[in-house]
C-alpha cells in the first residue's frame, strides 16, 4: 500500500488531532463573538480587551519609545483609537497584532512630533516604573532573548537594548516585534502593513546594523 511504511497513525493520534481541531474551532468562534461584542460597543468587552492586552501594548511602546511616561500616554491613545476603529476590524489578523499596529502608528506620529521640534526623549534604564520596584531596564528585558542571543549579563543586555533603541525606526520596529515580541513574519507584516519580503529584508538589515553598533561592547 502506498505510504504504508511511511505514515503510521493510531487511534490516539486521531483523537489528539480531533481534539485540537475542536479547540481551534471553539477558540475561533469565541474570538469572533468577542469581536462582535466589541463592535456593538459592549463595555465589558472593552474592559476585557484592555485587561488582556494592556501589558503587551505598554511593553511594546516602552521598547519602541524608550520612555515609560510616553509609553503610558501612547497606550491610552492606542485603546481609545481601537474603540473608535473596532467597527472596521474584520478579524483578518489577531487582536493583539491589530493593537500593535495601532500602537506603532501612534508611536511613529509622536516620534515625528518630537523630531519636528528638535527634541528627544530618553530615560534611565534604572528608573522605577510607577510604584513598583521594577525598572525600565527590567521591563525592556522581559520580552525574551535579545536579537544577538549573546547576552552574558544584565549590563550587557541593557547595552544591547540601548543600541537597539538607536536604530532607525523601520529597523527597530521589526527587531522589537521579531526578536523580543516573538511575532511571526506574517504577524509583523500585518502589524506594520508591509509585505513579508520587506519584513525579512528589514530584519536582516536591522540585525546587521545592530551587530555593527555592538562591536566593542
Amino acid at each position: 500500500m502506498l505510504f504504508g511504511k511511511s505514515i503510521a497513525i493510531n487511534d490516539s493520534d486521531l483523537a489528539a488531532a480531533a481534539s485540537a481541531a475542536r479547540v481551534s474551532t471553539e477558540f475561533g468562534q469565541a474570538e469572533s463573538e468577542f469581536i462582535e461584542r466589541l463592535r456593538q460597543g459592549d463595555a465589558d468587552a472593552f474592559d476585557t480587551l484592555v485587561s488582556r492586552h494592556s501589558t503587551d501594548v505598554f511593553s511594546l511602546l516602552v521598547r519602541i519609545t524608550g520612555d515609560v511616561d510616553e509609553a503610558g500616554d501612547l497606550a491610552q491613545e492606542t485603546f481609545l483609537s481601537a474603540i473608535k476603529a473596532v467597527s472596521s476590524f474584520r478579524g483578518e489578523s489577531a487582536i493583539k497584532t491589530w493593537l500593535f499596529r495601532i500602537a506603532i502608528n501612534h508611536a511613529r506620529n509622536r516620534h515625528r512630533w518630537w523630531k519636528r521640534r528638535g527634541l528627544g526623549r530618553s530615560i534611565s534604564t534604572d528608573e522605577p516604573i510607577l510604584d513598583s520596584n521594577e525598572t525600565a531596564g527590567d521591563l525592556l528585558a522581559d520580552g525574551g532573548p535579545s536579537p544577538e542571543q549573546m547576552l552574558l549579563n544584565r549590563e550587557r543586555e541593557r547595552s544591547v537594548l540601548k543600541e537597539l533603541a538607536g536604530l532607525a525606526e523601520p529597523f527597530k520596529e521589526v527587531l522589537v516585534l521579531c526578536d523580543i515580541e516573538d511575532l511571526s513574519y506574517e504577524e509583523i507584516a500585518a502589524a506594520l502593513d508591509l509585505n513579508i519580503g520587506t519584513v525579512k529584508s528589514r530584519i536582516a538589515r536591522g540585525r546587521e546594523q545592530l551587530r555593527k553598533r555592538l562591536k566593542g561592547l
